[in-house]
């Protein structure tokens, strides 16, 4: 699909950070994680489906949720959010195919567990300059 992505975030529920990839960090990711989380849950309680996404001037942050985790991406405002979304869901079920249910299960002991992602998703990322 493409190198869309700048920055991919994937929390649980509970708005714990279980990957972070981001070129510029500027919050840590666990605080990140449960801002997003508060915001799409807030956001669920206005609206049934919780957010979409949001724009701050030349970036977007594009939710999508699947079983129970929250894929947020950062991209340039000027990528549709469609193709956003479609990159969003082929990193979930590349998520779930790399982690099995034992893991994910169990993800609250240890998220260290979740560090290679990167190299599973490399395609969709930018590249780091």
């Amino acid at each position: 699909m493409g190198k869309v992505i700048r920055n991919l975030w994937i929390l649980a529920e509970s708005g714990l950070t279980l990957f972070s990839r981001t070129i510029d960090p500027i919050v840590g990711p666990q605080v990140f994680g449960g801002l997003m989380s508060a915001l799409n849950t807030f956001a669920e309680t206005l609206s049934e489906g919780g957010m979409s996404h949001f724009e701050l001037s030349s970036v977007r942050f594009t939710f999508m949720k699947n079983n129970h985790f929250l894929f947020v991406a950062n991209s340039s405002n000027e990528i549709k959010t469609k193709k956003i979304l479609n990159e969003l869901k082929n990193i979930s079920k590349k998520f779930f195919k790399v982690y099995p249910d034992e893991i994910i299960k169990n993800y609250f002991k240890n998220i260290r567990v979740f560090a290679d992602f990167t190299n599973h998703i490399s395609d969709s990322l930018e590249e780091i300059i």
